[in-house]
């Protein structure tokens, strides 16, 4: 495993991981929070636990995993990228995952938003496909495949709480035009 890469992964979910305190404003680490969050609570100490135990991913030797972490590694920048541009779109800090009473106040086109609907979730995802080029093993593919499942089940809750708020309108007009996860 490059440590340098692994590092640069690492620190990605670091900042992942301070987001809720500097950013995220009020509301409670609830079930839902949790669920979506274990992930991120699961890829680091695995990827620490693997270096420690000199542990093999299933591409560990050659010119595929020297493609692959550098992959990772551009994937794992990309991440902590979009993550700061995300958060210098916003004026005010958006409400943690999860929280039944958030109701919005604006409806956010601008900055990253203008074609990602979700560029936090861009980015928590492109975190874990660079953990898992970076070490290609069971212990990164499958919190990347859960991550995915909740994070689109968490995305899809919140696109129709805004499609049913007073901005539904606006709200519907903006996803006809971008992505998800990825630009249109």
């Amino acid at each position: 495993m490059n440590v340098p890469v692994m590092v640069l992964v690492l620190a990605d979910f670091v900042v992942i991981g301070v987001l809720p305190r500097i950013f995220f404003k009020g509301g409670s680490f609830n079930l839902g929070w949790w669920l979506t969050g274990a992930p991120f609570f699961v890829v680091p100490p695995f990827l620490i636990a693997a270096r420690l135990a000199h542990w093999h991913s299933w591409i560990s030797m050659g010119k595929a995993a020297t493609t692959l972490t550098a992959i990772g590694a551009v994937l794992a920048g990309g991440s902590i990228a979009l993550m700061f541009f995300t958060l210098g779109t916003h004026r005010v800090p958006l409400a943690l995952w999860h929280q039944e009473d958030d109701a919005p106040v604006s409806i956010v086109t601008y900055g990253a938003y203008s074609k990602i609907r979700h560029p936090f979730y861009s980015s928590f995802l492109l975190g874990f496909l660079g953990a898992f080029a970076m070490f290609p093993h069971l212990g990164t593919l499958l919190p990347l495949l859960y991550a995915i499942v909740r994070l689109t089940a968490t995305a899809m809750r919140e696109e129709k709480r805004l499609s049913a708020s007073e901005f539904g309108g606006e709200y519907r007009e903006y996803i006809a035009r971008t992505g998800r996860f990825l630009p249109i």
